[in-house]
């Protein structure tokens, strides 16, 4: 019996687990598999003490920590959906820790490089509408990329601009967009209808079918090489600078954290470390005492 597969049906069909999530543990836990033949193991036979092999077999990969945490997470959560169909006695990594995590700051652009990146945007290219729109609503809205990129057109209100989206564990919340990303969404469609309707797909990539979330970052990226910014840029960035520049400009914290879809507010309190950030910065470059030491 394939426990894996059964676990996964759970994660997908009971639990509504993201796609993207489902992918990366299935991918933990194949190779967590490899790892049991190895030992001369099976799901059944892994016990506690072999949880320290399983540990120096992860770390001798040289993964990041949050790639490690996540399959320590797959492995942990695998075992107590043994553990509750009595397949196992017992779950042997529930004691394991997860590596100590980087206090990292979320990355974000600031104004004077969104506008850049914006005009790096070359208007004769075939799909210089599409990319303008991307852009526009991905810093527009804060949506994350899994959001934007199950977007239909009946998901849009132009007359109040208004966007409904499908969150994390399919909740429904409506975000406003403004003018700019009105315009571009307008100008994409008027461009595209036609293939579109033919494909059933409201993004379309350059063969003109559906764009998926790979197909996203390749055009992130390849916009940020095209234009003078020098920062790493992947669809997140711009969820970042939108929380980011929303705070800076005053916005409350809580409608913040409605906007972005955040279930706690701690989440969506990173960014104003962000922001502090960015003003000890402001200050460090403007103030004239800073610069004579």
């Amino acid at each position: 019996m394939d426990y894996v597969l059964d676990f996964l049906d759970v994660l997908k069909y009971q639990k509504q687990y993201s796609p993207k999530t489902i992918e990366s543990y299935q991918l933990d836990l194949r190779e967590f598999e490899s790892f049991l033949n190895a030992e001369h193991l099976t799901v059944t036979t892994f016990e506690s003490r072999d949880a320290r092999n399983y540990l120096t077999f992860i770390y001798d990969k040289d993964y990041k920590k949050t790639t490690i945490s996540r399959k320590i997470s797959a492995i942990r959560s695998f075992y107590n959906y043994l553990n509750e169909r009595y397949i196992v006695e017992n779950n042997p990594v529930s004691q394991v820790s997860f590596p100590k995590r980087d206090s990292m700051l979320p990355d974000f652009l600031y104004e004077n490089q969104i506008d850049a990146l914006f005009q790096s945007l070359d208007k004769n290219k075939k799909m210089y509408t599409r990319d303008r729109a991307l852009l526009e609503i991905l810093y527009g809205t804060g949506i994350r990329s899994a959001e934007l990129l199950n977007i239909e057109v009946s998901d849009i209100d132009f007359d109040h601009r208004l966007l409904k989206v499908l969150g994390k564990g399919n909740k429904e919340r409506i975000v406003p967009f403004n003018e700019s990303v009105k315009e571009a969404l307008l100008e994409y469609i008027e461009t595209f209808s036609k293939h579109m309707e033919e494909t059933g797909a409201f993004w379309l990539n350059y063969n003109l079918t559906k764009l998926t979330d790979r197909g996203l970052r390749y055009i992130i990226n390849k916009v940020m090489k095209e234009s003078a910014i020098k920062a790493s840029l992947h669809p997140h960035t711009l969820r970042h600078t939108f929380a980011t520049h929303m705070l800076n400009n005053g916005a409350d914290i809580r409608a913040v954290q409605e906007l972005l879809g955040h279930e706690s507010l701690s989440t969506t309190q990173r960014y104003t470390h962000v922001s502090k950030e960015q003003l000890r910065q402001a200050y460090l470059n403007a103030h004239p005492q800073n610069n004579k030491r």
